[in-house]
């Protein structure tokens, strides 16, 4: 008795594996996986370039002031802009989370596999705008990462120029014909600090201590970093743009669909309405 009850448990219990496996390859196999992939990958370019943009902004300002600009109204204005670069940066990284939270939920709604799991797939003139909204919105973001992109390759392209100067002045300390103190990099020409400001440059070995000190070469790589990040983001807002075309299609395609089974099941309605009177006829002749 006890060992037919425990072949009838074995029983049972293998049916609810086959369920439960059943259950998980269903919930799978509805997992939007591109859009996934799109969300993730611009959840980390976001959070590479907020983050390490915010600490490369407050790296560069203490450069500015120790090094370049120790008048404190001469670099006034950069500080103002910096720092709201930096609220600015606080918002993009909240309306980033929220917009790729609704996009990859849209992925979740607008797959094939939602038809599977939950039977009928009904589509509305409401949700195919929505879709097509999303469309135009992640393409007018698409176009903006883009300048934001190139945006952030313009300190990267500073500091290079900083470094690769530093360099030069290493290079050049074997040779005593051409002395190092005459190799300057002037900030003022780049507009950030305005003419008067003093010393606004630096040349030979204060220039090349200002190289070895922490902030600047932190500064340096987090603003590499925040440029990678840029660029991350681009392609994760044209993968999504390809996903939301792809979904919009779906949903014109299945409204055609849903259009034409309504007309098929009322034309069928109707056929039946006829043959069922004309049955009624005919039995009442008979």
């Amino acid at each position: 008795m006890r060992g037919a009850l425990s072949h009838v448990e074995q029983h049972a219990f293998g049916h609810l594996q086959d369920g439960c496996f059943e259950c998980c390859i269903k919930c799978l196999g509805g997992v939007p996986y591109a859009s996934l992939v799109a969300t993730i990958l611009c959840f980390s370019g976001v959070a590479l370039f907020c983050g390490c943009g915010h600490v490369a902004l407050t790296g560069t300002v203490s450069i500015l002031e120790q090094h370049f600009s120790t008048t404190v109204s001469d670099h006034a204005l950069l500080s103002e802009v910096i720092q709201l670069m930096q609220y600015v940066i606080y918002g993009i990284a909240s309306f980033f989370f929220l917009y790729g939270i609704i996009l990859l939920a849209e992925g979740f709604y607008t797959t094939s596999a939602v038809k599977e799991l939950h039977g009928e797939f009904k589509t509305t003139a409401c949700g195919r705008c929505i879709s097509g909204m999303f469309v135009f919105l992640t393409y007018v973001l698409g176009v903006a990462w883009l300048g934001v992109f190139g945006f952030s390759a313009v300190p990267v392209f500073m500091f290079y120029n900083i470094w690769s100067t530093c360099e030069v002045i290493k290079s050049l300390q074997t040779n005593v014909t051409v002395p190092g103190d005459q190799i300057c990099v002037d900030i003022r020409q780049y507009g950030i600090i305005p003419w008067n400001a003093v010393p606004g440059k630096a040349c030979g070995p204060i220039l090349e201590n200002i190289c070895n000190t922490n902030e600047f070469y932190m500064s340096y790589h987090l603003f590499i970093v925040a440029c990678a990040g840029a660029g991350a983001t681009v392609i994760a807002l044209i993968h999504f743009l390809m996903i939301l075309s792809s979904n919009w299609a779906y949903l014109k395609d299945a409204s055609k669909m849903q259009a034409y089974q309504d007309i098929k099941a009322k034309e069928e309605q109707e056929l039946q309405d006829i043959q069922s009177r004309s049955k009624e006829q005919l039995n009442s002749y008979t």
